[in-house]
C-alpha cells in the first residue's frame, strides 16, 4: 500500500474510490446526435484504465428540450440515451473506475435557434452575455415540468448503471434561481430571501431522491462565491453549503468560485496559462471545514505536487485534474509506477476548451491522441524493424516525430539550425505570461534524451548532411518563415517588420505602431503586449470582422486585460493596401473589403502578422533523391497503414514533411502530423 496521499482510497457513501484523483465534469463535445457513442466512451475508458478513481462525465447533460445543447451536450432527456450510458459506464467500470454524470438545465446559457427552437428560460429576462439569447421568465408550469425532467433524467442515468450524478449549479438554471444577480422572480421561488432562491434546487434534489432512492449518489457542483458585487458572497456561499449539508440528501459538494456568464468571468473560474494555479483551492478547503461534507474541486490544478498538497492538507477529499488528464490520461499510472517525471504536462493553453466553440470538439494542444483514442495511441508500440530516421527541425512537430520514432525503437538523429529546440513555441514562450508553453518542448526533449536521440544544434542541415547518414526515412520539420508581403495585393510590403521581429527582440518597438494582423492568431496580440509594455502607442488592425479569430474567448481574456489598460486601439474590417516612406514616417494605405473607401495614415512602424510560408528548400532539394518524391498516401495515413508510395525505385529514403513546412497551421497540427505518420513507420 502506497503512502502517497493521492493513492489512498476514499469511501463515498457505499462507494469505494480507489484513489483521490478524478476528472471533473467537462464536455469535450464528442457526442453524436446527443449520444455518448464510441469516441466519448474510448476517451473516458483511456483514463479509467490508467487509474482515475472517478470519471464525472458530461459537462453538462441536459434534462429538458428547452435546454438545447450549446456545446454538443449529451441529451439526457431522451430514453435512447440509456444504452449509450450503459456502454460508457461498463467501459469505465471494467477498469475499476467509478462513473457519474453531471445533469443540468442550461437556462439562459444557451440559445433558442437549436434543437426544437423553443425559447430559452430563466429566472430573469436578462440575457447571458456569452450566449446572447433573451430568455422567457420561468412560469409555475415551467418549474413543475423541469423538476420532473431532472428526476426523469436521473432515473435514466441510474438505469444506465451510473454510480451517481451531480447537479450543475453554477451559471445554469439552478444557479440562475439561487443567485441574486439572476433571479427577478416574485413569489415562492424569487425575492431576496436565500430560502426562496434555493427552493428550486432543493425541490429538484428531493424529486430525484424520490425517484432513485437513498443509495444512489447525488452531489452538487455549485458556486459558493460569485466574486461579483451583488452576487453570492463567500459568507452566503458558506451558508448555502451548510444548508445543503443539512438536507441529508446530498452526498458531496464540488466547489466552484466565480461566474461563467462572460469569457472573462469563466477564465477566472477556469484559469489559463499565466494565471495563478489552484486559485480557489483554499476556499474549497474552507467549505470542507465548515460543512464536514465530502468535498471535490478542480480549477487549474495542473500538476501532481499541487494535487498532493490539496489532499495531504485536508483541503479536498477528491482532487480534479481534468485538463491535466487531457494532456496525459496516464497520470495515476505514472504516479503509482514512480514515473512522475514522465507525465506530459498541461501547459494551460486551454486550446481544449476554446476549440469547442471554434471547431466543435476539444483537443489537447500537445497530445494529439486525446479525443482520437480509436485511431491514435497514447502508448507507442515498438516497430517490427529498426530503421534509421533523420528529422530536420526541433520544433514541436520535429520533436514529436523524434519521440515517437525513438519509442518505436528506431535510430533517430535530429538537426536544428538554432541553438535551442522549440521553433515558434520558444518564440511564444518569450512572453512571460505564456512561458509555460515551453513545457511542450521540454517534455519531448526529456523523452528523446531517455531514448538516446542524437541532436545537432546550430546545424543548418543541407542535402549532404542528411544523405551522409544513409537514412531510411527523412522527415522535414523545418517550419515556416514569417510572410512579409500583402497577399491580397500580391505585392511586397516595404519598410515593414514582422511580429516575430518584435517578439524575439530583434527589432525594438517604435513610438507609434500599426500591427496589421491577417493571421488572426496569438502573435499579433503578443507583439502588442511587448510593444505597449515598452510604452508604444499601438493599433491592432485586421480585415476580419472580429479581432483575432484564432484566439478564442478564454485565451483572449488575459490579452484584453493587459492591452486595454494600456489603451491599445483595435480596428476591424480594415485592410492594409500598401506602405510607403513619408519623411521619417510610414504612410499606410488603409482600405476595406466592404467598399472602395481608402485613406492614408501615418505611423512610425508597421508590423505584419501574416502567418508563415513553408521553409521548404531542403525538402525540395531532397525530393529527387527519395523513393516517394515526398508523396503521402492520404488514405493510408488516415487509416493507420504504413506509407508504401514508390515513385522512384532508385530512391535512397522515404521523404516526408510535417507542420508548417507543409503549410501554416498550429502547434497541434504539427504534432498530429508527426504522430499519425511516425506511429506506423
Amino acid at each position: 500500500m502506497s503512502s502517497d496521499p493521492l493513492l489512498q482510497p476514499y469511501q463515498l457513501k457505499h462507494l469505494t474510490l480507489r484513489n483521490r484523483i478524478m476528472t471533473t465534469a467537462h464536455e469535450p463535445a464528442y457526442p453524436e446526435d446527443g449520444m455518448p457513442t464510441e469516441r466519448y466512451r474510448l476517451y473516458h475508458a483511456e483514463r479509467a484504465k490508467a487509474g482515475v478513481a472517478l470519471a464525472m462525465t458530461a459537462g453538462s447533460a441536459t434534462v429538458s428540450r428547452d435546454s438545447p445543447p450549446a456545446f454538443n451536450n449529451i441529451l439526457a432527456y431522451r430514453d435512447d440515451v440509456v444504452p449509450h450510458i450503459r456502454a460508457l459506464t461498463d467501459a469505465c467500470h471494467e477498469h475499476g473506475c467509478a462513473v457519474m454524470i453531471q445533469l443540468t438545465h442550461l437556462g439562459r446559457r444557451t440559445t433558442w435557434n437549436k434543437g426544437d427552437w423553443l425559447p430559452s428560460l430563466s429566472a430573469s429576462r436578462n440575457r447571458e452575455p456569452a450566449h446572447r439569447a433573451f430568455p422567457k421568465l420561468a412560469e409555475d408550469w415551467d418549474i413543475a415540468r423541469i423538476i420532473t425532467d431532472f428526476a426523469d433524467a436521473a432515473e435514466r442515468m441510474k438505469e444506465g448503471g451510473m454510480d451517481g450524478i451531480e447537479l450543475q449549479v453554477y451559471g445554469h438554471l439552478l444557479d440562475q434561481f439561487w443567485s441574486p444577480l439572476t433571479n427577478d422572480l416574485d413569489g415562492p421561488y424569487g425575492g431576496a430571501s436565500l430560502e426562496s432562491r434555493m427552493r428550486l434546487p432543493l425541490e429538484v434534489t428531493e424529486a430525484i431522491r424520490k425517484r432513485v432512492g437513498d443509495e444512489f449518489i447525488v452531489g452538487y457542483r455549485y458556486t459558493a462565491d460569485e466574486a461579483e458585487s451583488g452576487g453570492i458572497t463567500p459568507e452566503e456561499g458558506l451558508e448555502i453549503s451548510k444548508r445543503l449539508a443539512a438536507t441529508g440528501q446530498i452526498d458531496f459538494l464540488n466547489v466552484i468560485r466565480g461566474r461563467v456568464h462572460t469569457d472573462p468571468a469563466m477564465t477566472d473560474v477556469i484559469p489559463v496559462q499565466g494565471m495563478a494555479s489552484a486559485p480557489h483551492l483554499d476556499f474549497a478547503g474552507a467549505v470542507r471545514e465548515a460543512t464536514g461534507m465530502p468535498t471535490f474541486h478542480a480549477a487549474r490544478i495542473p500538476d501532481v505536487p499541487t494535487a498532493r498538497h490539496a489532499i495531504r492538507e485536508g483541503l479536498l477529499d477528491m482532487v480534479g485534474m481534468t485538463r491535466a488528464h487531457m494532456a496525459d490520461p496516464h497520470i495515476v499510472k505514472k504516479i503509482a509506477e514512480g514515473r512522475e517525471d514522465d507525465i506530459r504536462p498541461c501547459v494551460g493553453a486551454t486550446y481544449c476548451l476554446d476549440r469547442i466553440y471554434q471547431a466543435g470538439d476539444a483537443l489537447c494542444i500537445h497530445n494529439a491522441a486525446t479525443g482520437r483514442e480509436a485511431t491514435m495511441p497514447h502508448e507507442i508500440a515498438p516497430a517490427g524493424t529498426r530503421r534509421k530516421l533523420v528529422v530536420v527541425g526541433a520544433g514541436p512537430g520535429g520533436l514529436e516525430a523524434a519521440r515517437v520514432a525513438a519509442e518505436r525503437g528506431h535510430e533517430v538523429t535530429v538537426f536544428e539550425a538554432a541553438a535551442d529546440p522549440g521553433g515558434q513555441v520558444r518564440l511564444t514562450a518569450q512572453s512571460p505570461r505564456r512561458r509555460e508553453m515551453i513545457g511542450i518542448i521540454d517534455w519531448r526533449m526529456a523523452q528523446c534524451a531517455a531514448r538516446d536521440v542524437t541532436f545537432h544544434f546550430n546545424s543548418y542541415a543541407d542535402e549532404a548532411d542528411v544523405t551522409a547518414l544513409a537514412p531510411d526515412v527523412v522527415i522535414i520539420a523545418t517550419g515556416g518563415l514569417p510572410a512579409t508581403h500583402l497577399f491580397e495585393q500580391k505585392s511586397d510590403a516595404p519598410h515593414t517588420v514582422t511580429a516575430w521581429d518584435i517578439l524575439s527582440g530583434d527589432v525594438a518597438p517604435a513610438e507609434h505602431i500599426l500591427i496589421y494582423d491577417e493571421a488572426g492568431d496569438h502573435a499579433a496580440l503578443q507583439a502588442a503586449e511587448v510593444a505597449s509594455a515598452a510604452g508604444a502607442k499601438v493599433e491592432v488592425m485586421t480585415p476580419d470582422r472580429t479581432l483575432s479569430p484564432e484566439v478564442l474567448g478564454m485565451n483572449l481574456t488575459p490579452y484584453m486585460r493587459s492591452l486595454q489598460e494600456r489603451d491599445v486601439t483595435f480596428t476591424v474590417t480594415r485592410r492594409l493596401l500598401g506602405v510607403a516612406r513619408k519623411g521619417n514616417k510610414l504612410a499606410a494605405t488603409i482600405g476595406t473589403d466592404y467598399s472602395d473607401l481608402a485613406e492614408k495614415r501615418l505611423y512610425d512602424q508597421v508590423v505584419l502578422n501574416y502567418g508563415t510560408l513553408p521553409n521548404d528548400e531542403l525538402y525540395t532539394a531532397l525530393k529527387p533523391l527519395s523513393s516517394n518524391h515526398g508523396a503521402v498516401d492520404y488514405d493510408a495515413l488516415i487509416a493507420g497503414r504504413p506509407q508504401r508510395v514508390t515513385k522512384n525505385p532508385e530512391g535512397r529514403f522515404q521523404l516526408f514533411r510535417i507542420g508548417d513546412a507543409v503549410s501554416a497551421r498550429n502547434t497541434h497540427a504539427a504534432i498530429y502530423d508527426a504522430l499519425r505518420l511516425v506511429k506506423d513507420l
